[in-house]
């Protein structure tokens, strides 16, 4: 079954309108909260339209992300306890209730520790939208859990970023023929993951 090909395609198609940046900016914000759909799928088409643009695009995703992630961590703070039964719905509150206990874990041991955590969130596969409510639900102080977001977030877009404008078409083509299963691939780490976390750990 075809899942990301169309998705990426559709991004293609977003990626090449003249308000592509405010719609990179709106997906980046939205996916921080609760989107499921990576930014980066517009980044790298957008980058590869205009390479010399790329520290541009990425550093609007990366703000826009940011702003997201304030959000999202206003949110678990002051409303999780409204919000448990919608992410019952969507499937996760096991993954929220087991990064909340790792969290709390690290924070008691020393605030900055959870900040490697977020570091390294940018290269695992649980999404960000994750760490962002459970940063807020457990009250992770503002400085780490900004620095932790910015370095975390920032590395992945500059990196990818980075990467279209060395590589130019040939990496976008790389991309978009593996697509599916680089989409499929994270799926199935995501779902080893709350595996582990839920019945292994």
């Amino acid at each position: 079954m075809k899942l990301f090909r169309p998705l990426y395609e559709r991004a293609l198609v977003w990626a090449s309108h003249p308000h592509a940046e405010r719609y990179l900016g709106v997906l980046s914000f939205i996916e921080a909260i609760i989107f499921p759909i990576a930014p980066e799928i517009m980044l790298a088409p957008m980058v590869l339209a205009r390479p010399q643009r790329w520290a541009r695009y990425a550093g609007v995703s990366l703000a826009c992300s940011m702003v997201g992630a304030l959000v999202a961590y206003a949110l678990g703070h002051y409303a999780f306890d409204a919000m448990r039964p919608l992410f019952a719905w969507l499937g996760w509150l096991p993954k929220i209730d087991a990064l909340v206990a790792e969290l709390r874990t690290q924070l008691g041991a020393h605030p900055w520790q959870a900040f490697w955590m977020l570091v390294a969130a940018g290269f695992i596969p649980v999404p960000l939208k994750i760490f962002t409510w459970a940063s807020g639900i457990v009250g992770m102080p503002l400085l780490p859990f900004i620095g932790g977001m910015v370095v975390g977030r920032g590395k992945r877009v500059f990196l990818l970023a980075g990467a279209i404008r060395l590589g130019g078409k040939r990496a976008e083509e790389l991309l978009h023929r593996w697509i599916e299963w680089i989409g499929w691939a994270i799926v199935v780490l995501l779902v080893a993951l709350v595996v582990y976390l839920k019945f292994i750990r």
